[in-house]
């Protein structure tokens, strides 16, 4: 008999022997570090397709080991450190910007229990009472490692993309918190494997009586907006076009990680792909029913959600998932910082306090046994109805004057000093020479 037999939840969590805790540790950093090549080829090759062009074709069957051969590359390249660093922080900052990336993931269930080498455990590395807080505690330390980054620098550029990045993982993980308050009112726990429990499948609801119908199992349907607050806040948490500010190559050269080179730029390179895979597979978990199949498939095939069968299944929303990151970024430009932090201050936040209000008052009206299938539709209708208002004074209201738009101040006209010769307007053309018997003007020559 095995120490988990007989238990059940949280507590399967933590009872297995060490070698197979250690095991799915090493299977989890694996599957990370060929996420990221595997995303880095992907990106490439879809930007590519997108700009008509072919993308990395030439390294391995259809450029597959392009992005081994580049992290080759920037590992053997020069590491050069510049000579006013404060160099123990220098050093310091890539590690606090990987290592939280790595941690965060291990609290993600990949399936449900299954059977290795006749234990019975979960695929998942560890759950915890409040296992989705740990992911927003690794994401504010892992902005630690780009602020130090940009402050260890000593450059104006790389401490202003370290001051970008903390102003802006403040503003959009207080509205990623909030979006996940909705998923834990909803499904009554923290802990990431009751979240995708709690979306096993749906049940009925009336219309006040009238007719009923069937409600949908997934959190994306159910709580869309919180889904689709979660979907702004994760471009804005992990750095990526349309949300770029802190790298943004136009004004701050290369941002935070200016100064750096060789492994400790990889070491960015490898936190930003490795971020960008945990958010996937944290939206696949509290909004997309995390590892069980989709409707139709678990409807007509009983066994779907058992065995092996459920890894496939989440990975292929996660693939998804990471493509809705690589599409955005061939097709989006780069918003501008006023445009960045009114997002996320006046429109995020307050549609999140508005929500989780709403959510709270119909779980209340649920547990005391009303019928809030009918509140909900209400609700739904009164809100599209003010977004509809607000675009409309919008377009009434029309854009704010800019600067640009007001007429320049006529200038007085300056007194010429006695004896002065007469200046010609600076806009006016100086002609110099003759072109076969006529004058032209000199920048023509």
């Amino acid at each position: 008999m095995t120490p988990c037999t007989g238990k059940e939840g949280l507590a399967f969590f933590g009872c297995d022997p060490w070698w197979l805790i250690l095991g799915k540790g090493v299977v989890i950093f694996a599957f990370l570090l060929l996420s990221v090549l595997m995303c880095v080829w992907a990106e490439r090759r879809v930007i590519g397709r997108m700009q008509l062009r072919p993308g990395p074709n030439r390294a391995g069957p259809f450029g597959l080991l392009q992005p081994l051969a580049d992290g080759i590359k920037g590992a053997l390249k020069e590491d050069i450190v510049p000579r006013k660093v404060d160099k123990f922080i220098f050093f310091l900052a890539p590690v606090l910007a990987a290592t939280p990336a790595l941690i965060s993931f291990a609290i993600i269930p990949l399936g449900p229990v299954v059977s290795i080498a006749g234990h019975k455990t979960p695929l998942q590395l560890t759950d915890l009472p409040v296992a989705v807080l740990l992911v927003l505690a690794m994401s504010s330390v892992g902005v630690y490692g780009v602020v130090l980054a940009g402050w260890a620098s000593r450059s104006p550029y790389a401490l202003l993309g370290g001051l970008r990045s903390s102003a802006q993982v403040i503003s959009y993980e207080i509205a990623m918190g909030l979006s996940f308050v909705a998923v834990f009112l909803y499904a009554g726990s923290l802990s990431t494997s009751q979240i995708v429990s709690a979306q096993a499948g749906g049940g009925t609801a009336s219309f006040f009586g009238l007719f009923t119908f069937d409600t949908p199992s997934w959190n994306a349907i159910v709580l869309f907006p919180s889904f689709v607050i979660y979907v702004f806040t994760m471009m804005g948490e992990s750095n990526r076009i349309p949300f770029d500010l802190p790298e943004g190559e136009g004004e701050l050269v290369a941002g935070y990680h200016t100064e750096y080179s060789s492994l400790k730029f990889l070491m960015f390179y490898l936190a930003e792909y490795i971020n960008m895979v945990t958010l996937s597979a944290l939206a696949t978990t509290l909004f997309l029913g995390g590892w069980r199949a989709p409707a139709p498939i678990s409807t007509v095939w009983p066994g779907a959600n058992s065995g092996w069968w459920p890894l496939l299944w989440f990975l292929g929303k996660l693939v998804l998932f990471i493509f809705f990151f690589i599409w955005l970024r061939g097709s989006l430009p780069r918003v501008r910082y006023d445009q960045l932090m009114k997002l996320g201050w006046k429109v995020l936040m307050p549609v999140s306090l508005g929500w989780i209000l709403l959510v709270a008052t119909l779980r209340a009206l649920r547990n005391n046994g009303a019928d809030t299938s009918a509140y909900l539709v209400v609700a739904g209708a009164v809100v599209l109805a003010l977004l509809a208002g607000s675009f409309v004074w919008d377009a009434i209201k029309g854009p704010p004057p800019s600067a640009a738009d007001e007429p320049e101040p006529e200038r007085p006209a300056e007194p010429e000093p006695a004896g002065a010769f007469p200046v010609p307007p600076l806009d006016a053309p100086h002609y110099h020479g003759s072109h076969h018997g006529k004058e032209v003007p000199s920048g023509l020559h």
